[in-house]
């Protein structure tokens, strides 16, 4: 291939979006920023939203700029986080704007589900870890409020695929999104309308499952023309920003986890087929799906939502940090002083993020964190022992020794917690690219297209196109790392 052909990712995260455009020569790809917008939920009464129209609206100023320009535009797709859906009436029209995952309606919901299906029934049916926050417990939660849109929908859209919807007018529900509801049979890789249909949720409005790569048809005639764009196709690449993420792991062999790191951070391992039993459900791991049938076996860890909240904290109080300025203070502080649970209840939608954790600390016989330095450091040194725990159980479900933690996404480029990780872990750590979720959906775009043969060659033009950096654990500091262990394992048993 010689002229290089244009793939544009949207990657909408829990704080921001972005339209970013690749341009793949057959080798490499070139990675350009072309639209950055907040992605800014909206409260309610005592309801939390997303605003999606607002979200579409920056989409549609993308492909303004990419006409505006004389872009030739091959493609484009879009991935989201997962669990969060959208209903359309009958006429395809919206019902409502679609909920937040953090939105309060579901904080007692695991209990009342709980009281109609056991955790294990729970977890053998879909091997999905038990969150309050999937899908399945989200339509629980509206099914026991009684909400009307339940009996009004005639279809249910995960979020990427409402936007591919509006693009295309076609309706379809992609698969690694899907695979994040507790909904799906995770071995016949199709809705389990019984289970779904025993908490009184209707099934009706489940649609067609399609895998990642699949290409929806061409965008609307009336928003090429409104663009200025021509003969632009819209393909559904992996919708769930963490399968897209994964897909572009830049790794190599069968002995690596990875962790995409940002708000959340996921980390596990790629398996061929899922891992339901006893040890994985005691574990909370889950099974999600990723690109060319593989399966990502993980665990969802708090992650940089910690110190986000944090920053947002010391705001509010008038107090502006960068991130950077966070950073360098945190490794500044005094190590090990005060270690949390990052997992624990009161860290997912607290009031005040930095009160949560004297709160935590003062329960836990600890002091608390007094400066933003050693908040932030409470925080990475938390998440590192976290993820220590997490890379154990992989190990030990696997029945393999993990070599090497790639780390990917926003999250990378936080060097002192990829210090941590690594001194934590006792494990090399690769971290690289930053824009892994962008360049997960546009390689499976290629894919899709038949640019690439598949996911190993996607893989290749990855490393091809970005490099990494490598941190190797201190052996130095290991005893005080052991210490911290020992402590942490008291936390959260």
């Amino acid at each position: 291939m010689n002229a290089s052909r244009n793939l544009l990712a949207f990657d909408l995260g829990a704080e921001s979006g972005r339209g970013i455009l690749g341009s793949f020569d057959g080798q490499s790809v070139r990675l350009e920023v072309l639209h950055r917008f907040p992605n800014l939920p909206v409260r309610t009464l005592d309801r939390l939203h997303w605003d999606v129209l607002s979200l579409f609206r920056e989409m549609l100023h993308t492909l303004g700029l990419c006409g505006a320009s004389g872009i030739h535009l091959e493609s484009l797709g879009v991935d989201t986080w997962g669990v969060d859906f959208a209903f359309l009436g009958k006429d395809g029209s919206l019902l409502g704007n679609p909920r937040h995952y953090r939105d309060p309606h579901t904080e007692t919901i695991v209990d009342e589900v709980l009281g109609k299906i056991s955790r294990e029934k729970l977890y053998t049916r879909t091997g999905l870890q038990l969150m309050r926050f999937n899908s399945l417990l989200q339509l629980a939660a509206m099914q026991r409020d009684q909400s009307p849109l339940l009996n009004i929908a005639e279809h249910m859209l995960f979020m990427p695929d409402l936007f591919h919807y509006w693009f295309t007018g076609i309706r379809a529900n992609e698969y690694t999104n899907t695979t994040t509801s507790q909904m799906l049979d995770p071995f016949s890789r199709s809705w389990d309308t019984e289970l779904i249909a025993s908490l009184g949720v209707p099934t009706k409005m489940l649609g067609t499952i399609i895998p990642p790569g699949t290409e929806l048809g061409p965008l609307r005639t009336g928003l090429l023309a409104d663009s200025g764009l021509s003969r632009t196709r819209v393909v559904a690449p992996a919708t769930h920003d963490t399968a897209a993420a994964v897909a572009a792991v830049p790794a190599q062999g069968d002995s690596w986890a990875y962790i995409s790191s940002g708000t959340w951070s996921l980390m596990g391992v790629e398996i061929a087929s899922p891992l339901v039993n006893d040890a994985t459900r005691e574990a909370n791991f889950t099974n999600e799906g990723g690109v060319d049938n593989t399966i990502r076996l993980l665990k969802n860890v708090m992650g940089l939502w910690l110190v986000q909240e944090i920053r947002r904290d010391y705001s509010r109080k008038g107090s502006e940090y960068s991130y950077e300025t966070l950073v360098l203070q945190a490794r500044e502080a005094e190590p090990f002083r005060s270690i949390v649970d990052p997992d624990d209840a009161s860290f997912v939608l607290p009031v005040s993020m930095t009160h949560a954790f004297e709160q935590f600390c003062r329960k836990t016989n600890q002091p608390a964190p007094e400066t933003p330095g050693a908040m932030v450091r409470c925080a990475l040194e938390s998440l590192a022992l976290r993820y220590r725990w997490v890379l154990g159980k992989l190990e030990s479900v696997t029945d393999k020794r993990i070599n090497t933690i790639h780390i990917v996404g926003g999250g990378c480029q936080n060097a002192l917690l990829n210090q941590f990780t690594a001194d934590a872990c006792q494990r090399q750590v690769l971290a690289g690219p930053v824009e892994a979720t962008a360049l997960g959906n546009i390689m499976t775009q290629a894919m899709g297209l038949k640019l690439v043969t598949g996911l190993a060659q996607a893989r290749e033009v990855v490393r091809n196109s970005f490099g990494l950096v490598s941190f190797d654990p201190s052996m130095k500091d290991s005893a005080e790392w052991d210490q911290a262990w020992t402590r942490f394992l008291g936390l959260i048993h």
